[in-house]
């Protein structure tokens, strides 16, 4: 479905979920890559969602989407079972207390305690997997026992369109984490020259980055599942002269797609995404402090690394790749390279109702790591085994 199709068919339905303006943020910057905002001033998360894309109608969409799924999300349309986990087991069901997902402070659910569930499925297996509710609905204005994001969150035209780009956002963020906690000289190893893809849109984005007086480095930091991922980190091109750069001044972005140049294209954009961010000061949930703080020390190094040039060979291959594949052919891709590293958990909740012309779903896989947030845990068990070496 083309952009245009999917937005003539959601956009007169933003009023009732209340997102009441759809804004251009492009000009606030001098990149010119296309960023739009949408506005749901009576939001359960955050008011401001985001979009990004190639053209004007790409992120306008990308946006209203996000704000369709978040609102979708903080009081989604799904059945809730109240009981135990002891007692769902007894009588056949299998469940998940998700303690990978206990917010800081707060204990695991223990198998006796009541709270409320909703059914997903396991799309690995097709089993049913009960899940505490509380892990799947974003609505901050609960006491919740469990960390509440829109990680593995996603929209789309269909519920199938939805589970890839939820699914590949948990390999992005798990991609991202094993990253961070790696050893300094194997993060900055993987740095790419995006011109080696040899894609005009890729370029085209590239053309515009420099032309407005910025530098950007492009990392591969696709992990062990095997499905391309990149990070993007974008800032001043006189980052190395002896002067104070805060930390708002540096912005990255990742993407994950089963085509490298997507996944690259993704994560150049976001890049830009969080630039504007910035710029625009409408985020309700970046404190003022943060533009105020120092950029870290290794970030500026970052845009000290040196492109690997010996890669784009391996890049051209790609583009006979998965992305000319339909979309059950790309998530049966993904499902599958998941299933290579004996990832045995893809857990789907449909959150929205069957009757709106779009689907929102929660995608939970327990065993790929999480983003920053206020956690009991803040890492598992594939980022510790990264940054001990194993």
């Amino acid at each position: 479905m083309s952009p245009r199709e999917t937005l003539s068919r959601v956009e007169p339905l933003l009023a009732g979920f209340g997102i009441t303006r759809v804004a251009r943020h492009t000009g606030l910057d001098d990149i010119g890559i296309p960023v739009w905002c949408a506005y749901a001033p009576n939001s359960r998360s955050i008011v401001i969602a985001q979009g990004k894309g190639l053209t004007d109608l790409d992120a306008k969409v990308s946006t209203v989407m996000e704000a369709l799924e978040r609102a979708v999300a903080g009081e989604p349309s799904v059945d809730l079972v109240h009981g135990t986990s002891s007692r769902l087991q007894a009588v056949g069901h299998t469940t998940d207390t998700l303690n990978c997902l206990t917010a800081l402070h707060k204990p695991d659910l223990g198998p006796d305690e009541e709270t409320e569930w909703v059914v997903g499925i396991n799309i690995l297996t097709g089993e049913e997997v009960y899940i505490p509710f509380e892990a799947v609905v974003l609505d901050r204005t609960r006491d919740a026992r469990y960390w509440m994001s829109s990680d593995g969150l996603a929209s789309g035209n269909n519920v199938e369109e939805a589970i890839l780009h939820g699914v590949l956002e948990r390999i992005e963020r798990d991609a991202f984490v094993l990253w961070q906690v790696s050893g300094e000289t194997d993060r900055y190893a993987g740095c790419v020259d995006p011109h080696d893809f040899q894609d005009a849109a890729l370029d085209e984005l590239i053309d515009k980055i420099e032309a407005a007086g910025l530098a950007l480095r492009l990392f591969d930091i696709t992990s062990d599942i095997r499905v391309p991922c990149f990070t993007a980190i974008l800032g001043p091109r006189d980052i190395h002269r002896d002067r104070d750069i805060r930390l708002v001044d540096v912005t990255g972005g990742t993407g994950a797609h089963p085509s490298q140049v997507r996944a690259a294209i993704r994560a150049v954009t976001e890049a830009v995404q969080s630039r504007l961010t910035y710029i625009s000061g409408a985020r309700d949930d970046i404190s003022a402090a943060t533009f105020s703080r120092s950029l870290p020390p290794l970030m500026r190094q970052a845009f000290g690394a040196v492109a690997i040039p010996s890669a784009g060979a391996t890049r051209r291959d790609d583009m006979a790749g998965p992305q000319h594949q339909g979309l059950s052919s790309l998530l049966q891709h993904v499902l599958d390279a998941l299933r290579d590293r004996q990832i045995g958990s893809v857990i789907a909740v449909r959150l929205s109702d069957e009757t709106i012309p779009f689907s929102v779903v929660k995608i939970v896989i327990p065993e790929l790591e999480n983003p920053e947030g206020e956690r009991a845990r803040r890492f598992g068990t594939r980022a510790l085994a990264r940054a001990i070496g194993f």
